[in-house]
């Protein structure tokens, strides 16, 4: 179980790591757009934040795997194999328990969004903008299965090193 989601989130990192690409070339092209021919488009600004939000929310689950997350390393690599363990448990339990806070919260933030058919209040913006709020959640799904895939790791190594 803890492969497979595992295998899941290495995957849509490793897809959503390719935004990271696309924002510099959206970005490059914004600027030479705007400095060298005096042209510039409110969506294509908009574009901009627009594909930065899937890169940061699916991001942090990627983060969490690869072990790219913040830590006090000052302290925990003082800390024994079991306590380690004991620390990665808490800390993992607290990010799913806040993980499903934000899903809670969020559905209803994207589902008016949704109803209103929100979109970009500048003229020539970005419609649909509820799909982008749709990944708020999303995102935090997918930080939950890592948070989860986490506690089970953890909870191996901490009976192992009893």
């Amino acid at each position: 179980m803890i492969e497979r989601i595992e295998r899941f989130v290495d995957l849509v990192g490793r897809a959503t790591s390719w935004l990271a690409l696309a924002i510099v070339l959206l970005m490059a092209t914004n600027v030479v757009l705007r400095y060298l021919f005096s042209y510039g488009s409110v969506w294509s600004q908009e574009l901009e934040w627009h594909l930065l939000t899937p890169l940061i929310v699916f991001g942090i689950a990627y983060a969490l795997l690869k072990g790219e997350h913040v830590r006090v390393d000052v302290l925990y690599t003082h800390f024994t194999p079991r306590n380690k363990a004991l620390v990665n448990i808490v800390s993992a339990l607290l990010c799913l328990l806040i993980s499903l806070a934000i899903i809670w919260l969020s559905i209803k933030y994207v589902q008016q969004a949704y109803v209103i058919d929100e979109k970009s209040a500048d003229p020539g913006g970005l419609t649909h903008r509820w799909v982008l709020k749709g990944l708020i959640p999303l995102g935090f799904v997918l930080l939950a299965l890592q948070s989860f895939a986490e506690i089970l790791k953890s909870w191996a190594q901490f009976r192992s090193a009893a």
